[in-house]
Formats: C-alpha cells, sequence, structure tokens
C-alpha cells in the first residue's frame, strides 16, 4: 500500500508540475484553450488527492503501532498531497487573474519567472528527498519559500509605487499585485511540503526556522557528528512558548552526551542561560551544563545537558515509599542550603495577588463562569471576585516578606528532577528564577501536587502525605527565622496557584474545587484584614483533597 501511495504521489507532483509549466506559459502569451486547459487539470489534481488520502488512511487503520517510521512517512505524503493540491488551486487562481487584465501583456513587466524558476525547481526535489530521506533536500525545498517571499516584496514594492503614478492602469496594477501574491502562497505550500519532508526523516515536527537554529546551535557546542545524524524528539507538555526536543547523536559515547534544545522568543531564551550559570554559581551541578547558545533576530535558542532521573511527579505517582523518602530527603536538604545561602534579610513585596489579576483573562476563557459577581442575602454582601482581590491586595502590600531567597520561580513537580543512583535533586526551566519569596516556590509546589488528576485513594493519600511534609518543611524554615506573615502570604500565594492552575484543568468539578478553596483563601485573608496577616491562622486542611 505504501508503493502505491508514493507511486500517486509521484503521478500529483507530474500534474502540478505540469500545471505550473502550464500557468507559466499562459503568463508568457494569453491562450483561452491552455486556461480552460488549466481548469481540467485541477480537477484531476483533486481526484489525485482523495485517492492518496484514502490510501493514507485506510494504511493508517490497518499499521502496527511499533512502526512509527512507516506511520510518519504516511502522514508526510499525506501533507504533501493536501498543499500540492494547494498550488494547483493557486494555478488555476493565477489564470483567472488573467481575465482582469486589459492587455495580457502588462505582467511581461515584471519578473515573474524567477518565481517560476523557483517553485518548478522546488517540486522537482519532492521526490529524491522523499526517497533519499535526504534531509538537506528538505531543508532546500523549504528555502524555497524564503526566495519567493524576497521576489514578492520587490514586485510588490514596484508595483505600489507604480500605483501612484499610472492612475489609468490601476486595473492591471492590482491584478498584477495578486497574481504575484499566489506565486508567492505557493511558496507557503511548498513549506508545509519540506517541513513534512523533514518531519518523515527525523521523526519530530520542526520548523524550518527551528532547524536552522538547531544547525547554528550544535555548530557552537562540543557535540560530535553530523547534522544529519542528529535526532530530534520533540518534549511534550511544555506551556512555556518554546521549542523543547531531546537531541543525540545515536552514538553511545560519554563524550557525545544526550542534549535539550530550547528555541524561543530572544528574551527568554537569553534570562534561562544567564539563571542557569547563576544557578551553577550558587550550588554547581544544581542545574544542566550550557553546551551552546545561539541568537537570530527576535528568537535565541539554547543547548543544554539533558539530567538522568525522573521527575519528581513521576517519582510521586509511581516510585516505591522509600525511594520517594530519599528523594523528598534530597529535595529538602537542596532547598534548605539554597534557602540559608541566598537570604537576604530586606522588605520584598511579593504581588501574588498582581499574578492573579494577569491570569484572570486565561482563566475565564477557559471557565467563564469562574468569577463571582458581587451579590446581597438580606443584609449581608457578598464581594465579587475583583472587589476581594483588590482587599487582598492591599493586605498583601502592608505585609512584605521579610527577607528574600533566590528562587525557581516555577517550581512545580515536572521542574524537579530525581537522580536516584546519585541521590541527588536538579531543577530545570529556570527562565523565571530570582531573587525572591521563598513562598512563591512553596506554594507552587503544593498546588502542583493537588492539581494532579489522580484520585485513586492509595495515590491520592500519597499526594496528601507529600504536600503536608512539604507544607511542615517551609513553615518549620519560617519559625526558625522570624516570618510572622507566613501564614498569610502562604494563603495569598496559593489563592493565586489554585485559581490559576483551573486554566490548565478541563474537568469541572476538579478545577472548581481549586476555584473554590482559592475563594476561601481569599475570603480568611480579608476578613482578618483589620487585625493584621500577624494573627492570622493558616487553614491547613485547604491542602488536602
Amino acid at each position: 500500500m505504501l508503493t502505491e501511495i508514493v507511486e500517486n504521489t509521484r503521478f500529483m507532483i507530474a500534474e502540478v508540475e505540469n500545471l505550473v509549466h502550464m500557468t507559466h506559459r499562459l503568463l508568457v502569451s494569453y491562450n483561452q484553450d491552455q486556461f480552460e486547459e488549466i481548469n481540467d487539470k485541477d480537477d484531476y489534481v483533486d481526484n489525485l488527492k482523495t485517492v492518496i488520502e484514502n490510501q493514507c488512511f485506510s494504511r493508517l487503520q490497518t499499521m502496527e503501532e511499533s512502526r512509527g517510521e512507516k506511520i510518519n512517512a504516511i502522514r508526510s505524503l499525506h501533507v504533501n498531497c493536501v498543499n500540492l493540491e494547494r498550488i494547483a488551486d493557486f494555478c488555476v487562481n493565477i489564470a483567472r487573474q488573467m481575465t482582469y487584465l486589459n492587455n495580457y501583456d502588462f505582467i511581461s513587466q515584471y519578473d515573474y519567472k524567477a518565481m517560476f524558476d523557483e517553485i518548478t525547481a522546488a517540486l522537482s526535489r519532492i521526490v529524491p528527498v522523499f526517497l533519499d530521506r535526504d534531509l538537506a533536500g528538505a531543508l532546500a525545498i523549504c528555502r524555497a519559500e524564503f526566495c519567493l517571499d524576497r521576489i514578492y516584496k520587490t514586485n510588490f514594492d514596484r508595483v505600489m509605487s507604480e500605483l501612484q503614478d499610472k492612475r489609468e492602469d490601476v486595473r492591471n496594477l492590482i491584478t498584477v499585485i495578486f497574481i504575484f501574491r499566489y506565486l508567492e502562497r505557493i511558496g507557503d505550500a511548498l513549506l508545509n511540503v519540506g517541513e513534512a519532508m523533514i518531519f518523515a526523516i527525523t521523526g519530530d515536527r520542526i520548523k524550518i526556522r527551528q532547524v536552522e537554529a538547531l544547525e547554528k546551535t550544535l555548530s557552537n557546542s562540543d557535540i560530535r557528528g553530523s547534522f544529519q545524524n542528529i535526532h530530534t524528539q520533540s518534549i511534550w507538555g511544555s506551556r512555556s512558548g518554546c521549542r523543547i526536543s531531546r537531541v543525540d547523536t545515536g552514538k553511545e559515547q560519554r563524550d557525545n552526551p544526550q542534549a535539550i534544545f530550547k528555541e524561543g522568543v530572544l528574551r527568554k531564551i537569553k534570562t534561562e542561560r544567564d539563571n542557569i550559570l547563576q544557578w551553577d554559581r550558587l550550588m554547581p551541578g544544581i542545574a544542566p551544563r550550557v553546551f551552546a547558545y545561539h541568537e537570530k533576530g527576535k528568537k535565541a535558542s539554547l543547548l543544554v545537558e539533558c539530567l538522568m532521573g525522573c521527575n519528581f511527579e513521576e517519582v510521586i505517582l509511581t516510585c516505591d515509599g522509600e525511594l520517594l523518602e530519599k528523594a523528598l530527603s534530597a529535595l529538602e536538604k537542596t532547598l534548605q542550603t539554597i534557602w540559608e545561602k541566598t537570604r537576604t534579610v530586606e522588605d520584598h513585596q511579593t504581588g501574588y495577588m498582581g499574578q492573579l489579576r494577569d491570569r484572570l483573562t486565561a482563566t475565564r476563557r477557559i471557565h467563564p463562569d469562574f468569577i463571582r459577581a458581587g451579590s446581597r442575602i438580606d443584609a449581608l454582601r457578598i464581594p465579587s471576585t475583583a472587589e476581594i482581590i483588590d482587599t487582598c491586595a492591599g493586605v498583601e502590600e502592608k505585609f512584605p516578606a521579610p527577607f528574600t531567597v533566590f528562587i525557581h520561580g516555577d517550581f512545580n513537580v515536572n521542574n524537579i528532577i530525581y537522580d536516584a543512583r546519585r541521590q541527588q535533586v536538579n531543577f530545570i526551566d529556570l527562565h523565571r528564577s530570582r531573587q525572591g519569596d521563598f513562598i512563591q516556590d512553596a506554594s507552587v509546589f503544593l498546588v502542583s501536587n493537588f492539581r494532579l488528576p489522580v484520585f485513586e485513594s492509595p495515590l491520592r493519600d500519597r499526594l496528601n502525605r507529600v504536600i503536608d511534609r512539604f507544607w511542615r518543611f517551609s513553615a518549620d524554615f519560617a519559625g526558625r527565622h522570624d516570618d510572622a506573615t507566613f501564614g498569610a502570604r502562604m494563603a495569598l500565594a496559593l489563592a493565586r496557584s489554585f485559581y490559576t492552575s483551573t486554566r490548565f484543568e478541563l474537568n469541572k468539578d476538579f478545577a472548581r474545587e481549586m476555584f473554590l478553596r482559592s475563594h476561601f483563601l481569599l475570603e480568611q485573608v480579608a476578613a482578618r484584614a483589620a487585625a493584621g496577616p500577624r494573627d492570622f491562622t493558616f487553614p491547613m486542611e485547604i491542602l488536602f483533597y
């Protein structure tokens, strides 16, 4: 079946190449018969697309799950046929635009030939790239889009300039813009084809920009091996907006380790690089080593060590009690060292209510009913969500944290790695690290355990024990350093985390549990605003589900 799909794809490419040549000839010398033939050929391409789609889906239904490479090839072929059909449609659209010209020779003043040359060259590469698994060829197909964009921009600027001077040719000039726009959109389709080829070769959904960033970053590192032999695997589950992949050379060599590649907004990636270096100065070995860093425009990429071990979610949910005990002890010892070493006595405005306000819109998109309007029950007035947040913000402002420590900044269970062999804790995803209130990290860790969607009693009991232990560890640290407002600040931080975590939870009942707990904590702080947070007694039961 795969052979038949490839054969039909080759037929489809041949037909699309023919359509592109016919469209080019139509622009050189308009002919009504050729115009009609282009429309007829488009129907044939549409039929081939339907045949290939049916073959792809039929083959996928009968394939074993383990045949990942062939599945990737079929998915790539399907993406190709969809985009080839789009190219055929763009050819038809170009042909139709010709009918709006007052003078068919008008377009000969502009350089459309260079665009057709680039398109036909890219189309001719598709079959060899697929059959030979040629990564460089796939990248060349992708880069055709950049070239077409450049030629389009040159012609677009010229036409826009001429629109100001040649008022009698406005109809023709606008038509020319549309024709070049469709040629430019063929480049977008070719980019999709090239990236589908990259997926078939590497098994990873990665864009040309990210491939180039990875290639450049690898060239700046000490990792050996040609880029053609590098394997990448996307890491799912990140909500950071960055591209994250595991990278290895397929070689079992100590001097050629696996690495993690991150690509994203310059500010975020650069900050993470700087924070990793800061962590390494504070506590060598706790953060992954930086292998390479690269900037280009508004983007940056980072290659760091792939740490051995399991993240804390895996430890808590899957490991035996003895290993969990060792992991928690290692975590507490590590935090104790960091917090003591970096503790600076200074008033610090925590800003938990500001963080909550910033995320309210995102939360309402998922749960629009998770915001309370003000109401009355007889003489009793119940404040709205906005009002109660404002009240708590006033309390928070009056009672800053009495000291700061160097915090992780996003201290959820997925960002803590435990290596059982070395009995060592490591931190990852460090772009939010800074000097701040230790309760920021403590509250995020507590809620990241609570919000795990696990409801079987034995596992839930284990989560509750972890939460209880970490709470007591945090409270003990506060007590030893005369942190009199610990309970109130923790209530506000937990309220923030409970509330904003609902935007990641589609189980309505469980999300509502977190929403209600957040409101309860906010109400408890607001009700004691006059007395002050020093007299606040934290309701421990709110932490357990």
